[in-house]
């Protein structure tokens, strides 16, 4: 064998061995380590409804607007129920009245003579002032339940966040409990990424994780919680909940993918963070 067959040998013997390396660490990479393209940024989304029917007099948002817990979201006309509120104050002032007509009237009797007033009618003045007390204190809640109406006509937002889908204008009628807008929490933002169950042994709560956004940002954070069930379609309940079971079964089983929960522990200045973008999610093993 001469000097240059045996270079070449080498040479294709290294190429050969570089190659089973490289794919051996590509088929490690891409089924055992832990990470999954399939990430999505998620966040909570609250949405905010009136309390109260009514004209909208005031909306000081815009739609992806930044608002802070306790900011004026809308204003609904809030004439009605300061009439309310008017009626049910007259409607407390009189069952004081009546009321304190009702003791002096149960006191006197008590102090009567029995031979003057009977101890019946007596015993009907108390009850008749109890009643009169009962009412007055239905009144003092009506006041009340009518404070709460007016004052929910001023619609706050319930968290720091982003006004999203803002589906009311100034002088549209809202329905008490129809959803108007949704606010965007902005400190509820985490994510799901979706990993093979095969990568799962190699997930463990409290690892280090890294959120690559397809934006190009980066995202610190750790696993929170992996979930503990995913809906299984080839086996759903039939109408007499007995398992309706598939009767064809492949050969080529693909794995399924079980959510894992990423707390984003820090987001880089100039991140821009939207409920649903997806990313990817590589965890690092301790």
């Amino acid at each position: 064998m001469t000097i240059r067959n045996l270079v070449g040998f080498v040479a294709t013997a290294i190429i050969f061995i570089v190659a089973i390396l490289l794919g051996r660490a590509l088929w490690v990479h891409y089924m055992d380590e832990p990470w999954t393209r399939d990430g999505r940024v998620r966040a909570e989304i609250v949405n905010v409804a009136p309390d109260v029917s009514g004209a909208v007099v005031d909306l000081p948002v815009k739609d992806n607007q930044m608002v802070k817990k306790g900011d004026l979201l809308m204003q609904i006309d809030p004439s009605h129920y300061q009439i309310a509120v008017e009626q049910a104050q007259a409607a407390v002032a009189a069952r004081k009245a009546e009321l304190q007509m009702r003791r002096d009237d149960a006191k006197r009797r008590a102090d009567m003579d029995s031979l003057v007033v009977s101890k019946e009618n007596q015993e009907n003045a108390t009850h008749t002032a109890s009643a009169a007390e009962a009412a007055y204190q239905q009144a003092l809640a009506a006041l009340d339940a009518a404070k709460l109406n007016l004052a929910r006509t001023r619609v706050v937002s319930p968290v720091d966040g982003y006004v999203t889908n803002l589906n009311v204008f100034r002088g549209d009628y809202a329905t008490a409990g129809a959803a108007k807008l949704a606010i965007v929490d902005s400190h509820s933002f985490w994510v799901y990424g979706y990993f093979e169950e095969t990568k799962l042994p190699h997930v463990h709560i409290g690892d280090k994780a890294e959120v690559r956004l397809m934006s190009g940002g980066t995202l610190e954070g750790h696993v929170e919680s992996i979930s503990r069930g995913i809906y299984d379609r080839d086996n759903p309940q039939s109408r007499e909940l007995l398992a309706d079971v598939n009767p064809t079964f492949n050969w080529v089983r693909l794995a399924q993918r079980v959510p894992v929960r990423v707390r984003i522990d820090s987001v880089p200045e100039g991140v821009v963070l939207a409920a649903g973008i997806t990313c990817t999610v590589v965890v690092k093993q301790s």
